[in-house]
């Protein structure tokens, strides 16, 4: 008896305190202007929790070598470890841009053989700009793991999302979730309510992150198939759809396309099957 009074008790504390990683604001900000680097989301939803080895979990804290040289950064990342090539990929992101660094990230973002240290590479190389990430980041839109694909989209978006629409544009039809959702986020900002089109098919997306950010980005089209759209959105299967979904439907769509930034509101939101090391480089 004592299990069931304990089950009853769990349930309602879930009705009257519900999970706060549940909140759609936690994921597709409603109100917030922010347009940066930090816009687009790089998740990994079918990565199963416990399989990181103690070494990958340790990757991405740069505590170890904040103290260290450029130099010595240089050369971790050339000929280091693969925890020490992530590591420096990261850490050169906060350093002051050289050539000697973007060149060094530029090579490790398209020749290294941890996918890992090429995400963080060209994620870096977005905190330098410039035409070389750019190109590096449309090399890598072809890249085998979806999550440096993932990236090199963030890295368009915030180079220069408008002179890259056009490949922007073409990672939507991409087979990974990720990097459809990052696309249709960073073409948003450009387009507007002419994407009403592509968010309406992206709400049947099988993946509910991107059916949850397509709802998202709904509430800033004002037309009544949008709404219609959404109100069948309630019913998805997926809570968290299904809240951004109630929530778009309050919104005002004109101020909802001038404050819209896509932020993430720290990430802090994980799915089942997920863990930080998957959502790593920490956008």
């Amino acid at each position: 008896m004592t299990g069931c009074h304990d089950d009853d008790e769990f349930e309602k504390h879930l009705e009257e305190d519900p999970d706060p990683q549940l909140d759609p604001e936690r994921s597709p900000g409603l109100h917030t202007d922010i347009e940066a680097l930090e816009d687009i989301e790089v998740s990994r939803e079918d990565v199963t929790i416990g399989e990181a080895t103690p070494e990958e979990l340790a990757a991405s804290d740069t505590e170890p070598v904040e103290g260290d040289a450029v130099a010595s950064l240089l050369s971790d990342i050339e000929h280091g470890e693969k925890t020490d090539r992530r590591r420096a990929a990261l850490e050169l992101k906060d350093r002051a841009s050289t050539d000697e660094i973007v060149a060094a990230l530029a090579r490790a973002a398209t020749t290294d053989d941890d996918s890992d240290v090429r995400q963080f590479a060209v994620e870096a190389l977005t905190a330098h700009g410039g035409e070389r990430a750019a190109a590096v980041a449309v090399e890598l839109l072809s890249d085998p793991d979806p999550w440096v694909r993932a990236e090199a989209v963030v890295t368009l978006d915030n180079v220069d999302r408008e002179a890259h629409e056009d490949d922007i544009a073409a990672a939507i039809d991409d087979d990974h979730h990720a990097v459809r959702r990052n696309a249709a986020i960073s073409l948003f900002k450009l387009r507007g309510e002419e994407m009403a089109d592509l968010l309406l098919e992206q709400s049947r997306d099988d993946s509910e992150r991107v059916r949850e950010w397509a709802a998202h980005m709904l509430g800033g089209v004002d037309e009544d198939r949008a709404r219609e759209r959404l109100r069948e959105l309630t019913d998805d299967p997926a809570t968290v759809v299904r809240q951004t979904a109630e929530r778009s439907l309050d919104v005002d769509p004109g101020r909802f396309r001038r404050q819209f930034g896509g932020a993430l509101e720290n990430d802090a939101r994980l799915l089942p099957g997920e863990d930080r090391l998957n959502r790593m480089p920490d956008l």
